[in-house]
């Protein structure tokens, strides 16, 4: 695993698995609206998948981050170059931990209750109204998860 911690090709000073989980976080969002699409489009099957597939490689490239943030030291170990204040770097990484979690939430509730309209048949049709508000949140919440990322990565490794 020494691979992980090897210069990434950002070319900032984050190691390789820092920069491999940013750019997965940045593109995020534009899969998800990829996967809204289809749904737009009424191609339900596709889109039903694409929101799973999505959704497990998230939970997996999370799973990557966190060992490589434990195996590197944890938050104290990347926060020791930093030219910015400690407190607001740690301000800035709380923010996005409370964002990403609530969004996390809200995502597996849409997944779970779609799955279960779906089964009931009422997905499309009835409640659909509930599923597309549900789907604007976590979408919302998937970009602000996104952009505090890039955030927290730009105060980390870049200033």
């Amino acid at each position: 695993m020494e691979y992980m911690f090897e210069a990434g090709f950002f070319g900032t000073r984050a190691p390789f698995f820092m920069d491999v989980v940013t750019l997965i976080v940045a593109l995020l969002p534009l899969l998800v609206a990829t996967a809204i699409l289809f749904a737009k489009r009424e191609k339900y099957a596709l889109h039903a998948f694409a929101q799973t597939v999505i959704f497990v490689v998230s939970v997996i490239v999370v799973g990557y981050f966190e060992y490589g943030v434990r195996l590197g030291g944890g938050y104290n170990a990347f926060i020791q170059d930093v030219n910015v204040s400690h407190t607001y770097a740690l301000w800035v990484l709380i923010i996005h931990i409370l964002i990403a979690v609530v969004t996390l939430l809200i995502w597996i509730w849409t997944l779970r209750t779609a799955r279960n309209d779906y089964q009931r048949k009422t997905l499309p049709g009835m409640n659909r109204a509930y599923h597309k508000k549900m789907g604007i949140r976590t979408f919302i919440g998937i970009v602000l998860t996104s952009l505090t990322g890039i955030w927290v990565y730009l105060l980390l490794f870049l200033f």
